[in-house]
């Protein structure tokens, strides 16, 4: 994360995608904090039996039965886990992305060199999961110009099967479109492609994979274009500004490359504006929703809007992304998460498409 005046913001072992009951029942679990099985055991009165007998579910021949607990006894037990999970936020761990990428200039031209390979990642703390990432980073490093700016993407496959680019939302000639068999041949390992254009069309942009996609993208290989505008409108001037990427492949529901505890806050002062620039990279579609303070839309897909409008819901479709300004006029640490429930909260507590927005007195 950042202010305005510098840059915004702030996967796995080869196979098939899972089904999606597997995946939404197989993710929740997998993002749970470390220990949460052994709390809830505990509170059931097992893990001393565990202990003890060394047997896995806490059954020895014979052996008592352990006491019925409460309704507030297994209350509590849950209320802690809870507890624990959000004391827990911002957790640390191994690895950051959409990191600014600065480029070299030849000749004028601005380039960028993307090397996609295969990296263990830590989506949450202690959980590393195989990842494809661009710069070994999930999302890969942010590329930020401005309209009319001539660029060079090199991207260098160092990865165990071929690749491409596609360059999302932005109007290129067709020759750079990124699509294996339609524009271009696949980028083989060991290869190096370019693709050089003008920037066209300003706004809230993407890069991704374009080959074996679902597998690619879902495993990092994806990241933002941001095309700043000659022109800004008034209405785009703030004082800070955050990226949201959303993704929801067999790393489970992230933003930014990680699951709570481990996403990052927002975090403004009073009487701030801020802009927050939504992309979903995933399969699913994710209403984000912020607590006590509304957003004000102002582009889709990089197109301004007819006319600015407000909701406190915003739904983020796959391949969309959406601009908005909030004003920040009341103290407080706001939660802000994915509505769609099971993507933020499970009984072990909050887990997933959960972050929040501290504004500062």
């Amino acid at each position: 994360m950042s202010d305005n005046k510098g840059p915004i913001t702030e996967v796995t072992v080869p196979g098939k995608v899972a089904t999606r009951r597997r995946f939404l029942r197989d993710s929740a679990i997998a993002a749970a904090v470390a220990g949460t099985i052994a709390a809830c055991r505990k509170a059931e009165g097992a893990a001393g039996v565990v202990a003890a007998t060394g047997h896995e579910h806490g059954t020895v021949p014979n052996a008592s039965p352990a006491p019925a607990l409460s309704p507030r006894e297994k209350a509590d037990a849950m209320d802690k886990m809870h507890e624990s999970v959000m004391k827990a936020f911002p957790a640390k761990t191994v690895g950051k992305g959409n990191q600014l990428l600065a480029p070299r200039l030849e000749n004028g031209v601005k380039v960028f060199e993307l090397t996609a390979r295969e990296i263990q990642w830590e989506v949450a703390p202690g959980q590393h999961v195989a990842a494809m990432a661009y710069n070994d980073q999930v999302p890969g490093p942010m590329i930020r110009v401005r309209e009319g700016d001539r660029v060079r993407i090199l991207l260098k496959n160092e990865l165990t099967e071929s690749t491409a680019i596609h360059f999302h939302g932005l109007e290129t000639p067709n020759e750079v479109d990124g699509v294996p068999f339609i524009t271009q041949p696949p980028v083989k390992p060991g290869e190096t492609h370019s693709y050089e254009f003008v920037v066209p069309n300003p706004g809230s942009h993407m890069y991704h994979s374009h080959h074996n996609s679902t597998k690619q993208v879902g495993l990092g290989l994806l990241g933002a274009f941001i095309v700043e505008p000659k022109r800004p409108r008034r209405i785009e001037k703030v004082d800070r500004e955050y990226l949201f990427i959303l993704n929801d492949g067999v790393h489970g529901y992230t933003f930014n490359g990680k699951s709570f505890p481990a996403t990052e806050p927002l975090v403004a002062k009073l009487g701030e504006k801020i802009r927050i620039r939504y992309m979903n990279e995933g399969m699913m579609i994710h209403p984000m929703h912020l607590h006590g303070l509304h957003m004000t839309v102002i582009d889709k897909d990089g197109w301004p809007q007819p006319q600015p409008w407000k909701c406190d819901t915003l739904n983020v479709a796959p391949g969309e992304r959406w601009d908005v300004i909030i004003n920040c006029d009341r103290p407080g640490t706001w939660a802000f998460h994915c509505h769609i429930l099971p993507h933020a909260e499970s009984d072990h507590g909050m887990f997933g498409m959960v972050t929040a927005l501290v504004v500062q007195a």
